[in-house]
């Protein structure tokens, strides 16, 4: 789920537009951030734990000069949320020294690791430095490292690397997580993980790059190659549709918001109920929540207001305020919610520890029916290629049916979105995305990592 964006922008501050770049993706990830910047003859890195705006200041940013800049947000899945983490990481090459930073995961990360030379050293514990030292144990120019590391490395990786003098940008053949191109009016690219973030530096939107490119970019413009390997197929992550992508951000030309938006409607035609009015969990459900209340002719309310500033947080609370989790990142608009019997959709039920929380909310607010709908089927099936979805034991769906989750939440109806209506939301064919945690059935995981991980 982490974001990348990199920049290559003859003068003008590179690591300046990778900050504001990286604001605009920092949803993607909150546990580290980082930057590396080259001018032609140094490349310079600073990364450190935490939000980006407690990592860089002026003085910082003053200290990465260069019209290349390459920069990282990390949500953590292999390898432990640590600084040695943290990215970009750099490599020493006999063709000189990179920095690269990489969202997604790795399913042969063993068999790469195997496959380095005795010499290299392993000093982190993440899927994303094996691939680094795959990159500098291989030979030719970088294309043709790249292109050596796309055909053996397995799993979900869209990756931005920078040289002294050069950037690169490249995606795995599946193209299992984002990545997108733009160009600035007075000459450069940007290439990053969401479209928002091209808009947030003044870019304007070229195109995704393609599942399996390569592009180099460099004084001499754009240069591209598409790696083909056995078995490959356009497999995007339906999580960015769901969760991931910010609204105002778009997949191969589909609004993000508008997607979401049809999946509410099509919760409404697929799950009406008898109700007084509509209401979303912020923030990532309040486009389906909006979609509902259209297609239904149910008003659209706020029932909740999410508190900005609580997040992921070095401060733990008391035992007493840990039993008050929700209330502390939610606050219900009592107002709203009294005496009405209320829909509320979700874009996700996972673990099934949060949802009941939020439905006791509720009805302590006073709603007298308090019925969930969610933008996705259930989850069933822990996720490989990046994103922390539980174990088949965490997994709620994996578990009990639909009537007893409905029990267990404490709500008086549920209803999941159908899998053919969410995947006609976002405009896509089914054999066109990833869809694995839904199905069980992964675009490019070897069967022993699955056999190593399924239930019993």
């Amino acid at each position: 789920m982490c974001g990348v964006t990199g920049i290559f922008a003859p003068g003008r501050d590179a690591a300046r537009l990778a900050y504001f770049a990286l604001y605009a993706l920092q949803h993607r990830g909150q546990e580290s951030a980082g930057i590396a910047a080259a001018d032609g003859d140094t490349l310079r890195s600073h990364k450190k734990m935490g939000l980006l705006g407690a990592i860089f200041d002026e003085e910082v940013l003053g200290e990465l000069s260069g019209h290349i800049a390459i920069g990282h947000t990390r949500y953590s899945t292999t390898g432990s949320s640590a600084v040695v983490n943290a990215q970009p990481l750099l490599e020493d090459t006999a063709i000189g020294t990179f920095a690269f930073a990489h969202n997604g995961n790795l399913t042969n990360t063993d068999e790469l690791r195997d496959g380095l030379p005795p010499t290299a050293v392993l000093l982190a514990s993440s899927d994303t430095e094996v691939l680094g030292k795959a990159l500098a144990a291989a030979s030719g120019t970088m294309m043709d490292r790249i292109a050596s590391v796309i055909g053996q490395a397995r799993g979900a990786y869209s990756i931005v690397l920078c040289t002294k003098d050069e950037l690169y940008a490249f995606r795995d053949p599946w193209g299992v997580r984002p990545l997108c191109l733009g160009r600035f009016s007075d000459g450069g690219y940007v290439v990053a993980s969401e479209s928002c973030a091209l808009l947030t530096v003044g870019a304007e939107y070229i195109r995704e790059i393609k599942a399996g490119e390569v592009l180099r970019i460099s004084a001499d413009g754009i240069e591209s190659r598409v790696v083909h390997v056995e078995g490959e197929r356009s497999a995007l992550c339906m999580f960015e549709y769901i969760y991931f992508a910010r609204p105002d951000s778009s997949l191969s030309g589909r609004s993000i918001y508008m997607a979401r938006y049809e999946m509410g409607r099509a919760l409404a035609r697929e799950h009406p109920v008898d109700a007084d009015v509509v209401m979303a969990v912020p923030d990532s459900a309040v486009p389906g929540g909006i979609g509902y209340s259209a297609e239904s002719d149910l008003p659209y309310v706020e029932g909740l207001i999410k508190n900005r500033y609580i997040g992921r947080t070095f401060i733990s609370p008391d035992q007493k305020m840990r039993g008050r989790g929700v209330q502390l990142k939610f606050n219900p608009v009592v107002e709203n919610l009294r005496g009405q019997r209320v829909v509320v959709v979700d874009d996700s039920i996972v673990r099934g520890t949060t949802t009941p929380r939020i439905v006791r909310l509720l009805r302590d607010a006073g709603a007298t029916e308090v019925h969930l709908r969610i933008t996705s089927p259930p989850i069933m099936h822990p996720c490989y290629l990046g994103v922390d979805m539980a174990s088949y034991d965490e997994l709620i769906a994996a578990n009990y049916t639909v009537e007893e989750i409905r029990q267990k939440t404490g709500a008086d109806s549920l209803g999941y979105l159908s899998l053919d209506a969410l995947v006609a939301s976002t405009g896509r064919k089914r054999a066109e995305m990833c869809l694995g945690c839904l199905t069980g059935v992964y675009p490019n995981v070897p069967v022993a990592h699955l056999t190593k991980q399924a239930p019993g």
